[in-house]
């Protein structure tokens, strides 16, 4: 597994223990590129993390995705493995 992987899988893991609707869109072709690997509906709010591992940057048109996504009211943060818990904590842990 890639670490961007681990990532992604460390964070459904705590999605689905906290009980929280995610979905990873998979674009293969028929959707958007670039929006964020996980959306996630919580609390009446709409959330997109986009998953990064060793220091990694979004590209410029997954943040113009986290851009507009922040436009319409909603929240989209970049999580990696240094952040991961404590973003965790801070968008699910009320």
């Amino acid at each position: 597994m890639t670490p961007e992987g681990k990532v992604k899988a460390t964070i459904k893991k705590m999605l689905i223990d906290r009980g929280i609707y995610y979905t990873m869109p998979f674009t293969a072709g028929y959707g958007a590129s670039g929006v964020p690997d996980i959306l996630i509906c919580h609390g009446g709010k709409f959330i997109a993390i986009e998953c990064k591992a060793n220091g990694n940057k979004p590209t410029a048109l997954q943040t113009e995705h986290m851009r507009r996504i922040r436009l319409g009211g909603g929240i989209a943060r970049v999580v990696d493995e240094n952040n991961m818990d404590s973003t965790m904590k801070e968008l699910f842990d009320e």
